[in-house]
């Protein structure tokens, strides 16, 4: 009952704060003296993205992501095409740009699933070279924000829903992935990524941690010229594994004749341990929403800052949470640590989805320059390449971060992102990209139409339980299912050169050895009269989908990866348009415009 009124205060306040919400642009950073500055050329470009959050749509159905919040809380439901092939944005990102070293500032993952991480880890394990990945609010923690203990009490009802709704497929006779372990908490998150680091041959020496109990990683790359040069790490237990912290030391390829060395301290702005969740809903706060630095990171990490200090490298900051979605204390520690650095300040971010440059003096009166990169699962759908360069004599330097992707000339509006998405991936299929677009505006619409009341919702959510009382949660997760099939249909009727693999796909018993298409056919065919009837429906295309969709990963003939990226970005950009101004979390072109999202760099100095 303590979740559920934590929810539902959570909800409220999300409801307040989009009904009274006002926007102010960020100050811009000072261009004054940029025509005056001589720069030197420090790094190569990184390709930073962030906020990709693979969603797992096939576990239990859940309140939470039900679409009767989604039509008032945006992006609770994302459009189908989202889950089933919002990876391969990613996937076109990274591959756009062999070699990029990539710097990824979290928010893999969703609902945090066992399943939604190990489908990102098959893209970066693609990518074929250096990258690190910086700990978002959803990765770790239910939909970004709940921190259940999944450890200590399997038992806790809250803690068995997040672990249900992460058992895809949602069948209870499949066994193979209806563990008490799919729900992915923030150890098993550090857990995972370490080990997938240290099985990087040139990245000797990283010990792992045990299943159990608090330990320390520290580690150094003995290759002094290493993107990923160093880790402090320190993984909890129980309730306090949301406290838990993964900081990475990244060095930035050099360029050519450059003097100095560029370090990028990589933060976890997620220590959001039991106490500081509770407190943030007492305050009217979606916990996850605000990032937490605690001083144990900070004091892990202070030497990195004093080593590079003593040799004279340029030292970036980079976190999730965007530098004014920090709590007050965690802006109070990273300003003191700051203050051991002797050059002017940058700080790189993500989580707001909308992207922008902005200065900010509080707490100081010298500025932090920082760039937020946009969000790979929502409109804009963008990313950067950046690179810096310093004037010593000025004591002043340049971010450059150009939007991608481009076309011949850089993007200066949503039109030209959309089509410099559409030229790279729409255009090069068979099938123009007009149909296509007419496709996911149908699907998208279908979806946003289908969303439940919430009124509705409310008195069923928090009712008395009973058999049956959640029959209007089952009977919206089948309309989203459904929407799930059609697009997977729609693969096989405009990519059907390259789906051998969902053709040759071992269907259940219950397909009665029809074809997947005739398979999906029969199940929207049904009508479920009961309760019982409901749930077992919603399971078997819960379960088809999730067959389907585990094969879409195995399409690898260029077209069909054009096509899906094609479609993800499509739907996105569709659901953005749909979606009214005052409900769209300020990601408007012209709000993101007043906060020069279209720029392509800026510089900062002392004061």
């Amino acid at each position: 009952m303590r979740h559920q009124l934590i929810r539902l205060a959570s909800l409220a306040g999300a409801l307040t704060l989009s009904a009274c919400a006002s926007f102010a642009p960020q100050p811009a950073p000072d261009t004054s003296a940029s025509g005056k500055d001589n720069f030197q050329t420090l790094t190569t470009p990184i390709v930073a993205l962030g906020d990709t959050q693979e969603h797992e749509p096939t576990g239990w159905p859940l309140y939470d992501n039900d679409s009767a919040v989604d039509a008032y809380v945006e992006v609770a439901q994302r459009p189908p095409e989202q889950p089933l092939f919002g990876r391969r944005i990613m996937e076109w990102a990274l591959q756009a740009h062999p070699d990029e070293n990539f710097l990824h500032m979290g928010d893999v993952l969703d609902m945090s699933c066992r399943s939604e991480a190990q489908r990102m880890s098959k893209v970066f394990n693609a990518a074929g070279r250096a990258g690190a990945i910086l700990p978002g609010n959803h990765d770790g923690l239910m939909f970004g924000i709940y921190g259940y203990s999944i450890l200590d009490d399997i038992l806790n009802r809250d803690a068995q829903k997040w672990n249900q709704a992460c058992r895809r497929g949602a069948s209870v006779e499949d066994k193979k992935h209806k563990t008490e372990n799919e729900a992915f908490s923030k150890r098993d998150f550090i857990q995972m990524y370490l080990a997938g680091q240290a099985a990087v041959p040139s990245q000797p020496g990283i010990v792992l941690p045990p299943v159990k109990g608090s330990h320390r990683v520290s580690w150094r790359n003995p290759n002094p010229e290493a993107f990923l040069s160093g880790i402090e790490a320190h993984v909890l237990d129980g309730f306090a594994y949301a406290d838990s912290f993964l900081a990475q030391r990244i060095k930035l390829p050099r360029a050519a004749g450059a003097s100095r060395d560029v370090i990028v301290i990589g933060l976890d702005t997620n220590q959001a341990g039991a106490l500081v969740s509770s407190w943030d809903t007492l305050m009217g706060r979606s916990p996850g929403s605000i990032g937490h630095v605690n001083l144990d990171q900070v004091r892990a990490l202070t030497h990195w800052v004093t080593e590079a200090m003593s040799k004279g490298d340029l030292v970036v900051f980079a976190g999730h949470h965007n530098w004014r979605a920090l709590g007050l204390p965690s802006r109070l520690l990273l300003r003191n640590l700051m203050s051991q650095v002797s050059h002017p300040l940058v700080y790189l971010s993500a989580h707001t989805h909308r992207g922008f440059w902005a200065a900010h003096r509080e707490l100081d009166t010298r500025p932090v320059l920082e760039l937020n990169v946009s969000s790979l699962s929502d409109w804009p759908v963008a990313y950067r390449r950046v690179s810096f360069a310093y004037d010593a004599a000025a004591n002043r330097i340049k971010v450059r971060g150009e939007l991608m992707p481009r076309g011949e000339q850089p993007v200066q509006s949503d039109a030209d992102l959309l089509a410099a998405w559409e030229a790279q991936t729409c255009g090069s299929l068979d099938v123009a990209v007009e149909q296509l677009r007419a496709v996911d505006h149908e699907l998208v619409l279908k979806q946003r139409e289908a969303r439940g009341n919430l009124l509705g919702w409310l008195i069923k959510r928090f009712g008395p339980d009973c058999e049956g009382c959640d029959q209007t949660l089952y009977e919206h997760a089948q309309v989203y299912q459904d929407a799930l099939l059609d697009a997977i249909l729609q693969v096989k009727q405009f990519v059907s050169y390259d789906t051998k693999a969902l053709v040759l796909a071992d269907l259940p018993s219950w397909c009665k050895g029809n074809d997947f298409e005739a398979c999906i056919q029969s199940l929207r065919a049904e009508q479920p009269s009961d309760y019982a009837s409901h749930v077992n429906l919603f399971r078997r295309k819960a379960k088809l989908v999730d067959l389907l969709a585990n094969h879409l990963d195995d399409l690898t003939e260029p077209r069909a990866k054009a096509y899906m990226t094609c479609r993800a970005v499509q739907a996105a950009k569709i659901d953005f348009d749909a979606t009214a101004e005052t409900r769209n979390e300020n990601r408007s072109e012209a709000n993101r415009r007043a906060e020069r999202f279209f720029w392509t760099e800026a510089t900062v100095g002392m004061d």
